[in-house]
């Protein structure tokens, strides 16, 4: 009379013998692959979206503040130059190197710009270069993602009409 225990041996190497043997310590090597495979790609795209998350997050600071510098000066010129700066500074926290007045462009609903209760509208771009691609594929795949900000701010209606 075959016991249980005996029975699930039997059929244990019985099922062995139909397979093939015995494991032979492949899965941790499929392990490694697949999660290389899915690994690098998965990293690539977390650099990419926090270097482009970056970038936004800089321009939309340095556009509202650029904004405010402008609609606070006591000449245009002071307060463009002023938001100039303010646009590298907002960038260059982020990591990133720009020119100013290269960057920002300032359009202004009346003439003279700070009339008191007219509008100042601002726009900030800038191109974010995408980590790892090389030059020679920037014909073929971009290379930069460009990214772009704007603010509209009011100059208070109780200042010195310039």
């Amino acid at each position: 009379m075959w016991w249980p225990a005996q029975r699930l041996r039997a059929a244990r190497s019985w099922l062995a013998r139909r397979l093939g043997g015995q494991e032979r310590g492949s899965a941790i090597v499929e392990f490694l692959g697949v999660s290389l495979l899915l690994l690098i790609p998965v990293i690539y795209l977390i650099l990419t979206l926090g270097r482009v998350q970056a970038a936004t997050f800089a321009a939309e600071g340095a556009a509202r503040e650029a904004g405010r510098l402008i609609a606070q000066a006591d000449t245009m010129s002071e307060g463009v130059a002023g938001a100039h700066l303010a646009v590298e500074l907002a960038f260059a926290d982020q990591g990133f190197d720009v020119d100013g007045a290269q960057v920002l462009q300032v359009t202004c609903q009346v003439d003279p710009c700070l009339s008191p209760g007219g509008y100042i509208h601002l726009e900030v771009g800038v191109g974010v270069d995408l980590p790892g691609t090389p030059g020679f594929l920037a014909g073929v795949m971009p290379h930069a993602a460009q990214v772009n900000a704007d603010a509209l701010t009011a100059v208070p209606e109780f200042r010195e009409s310039p």
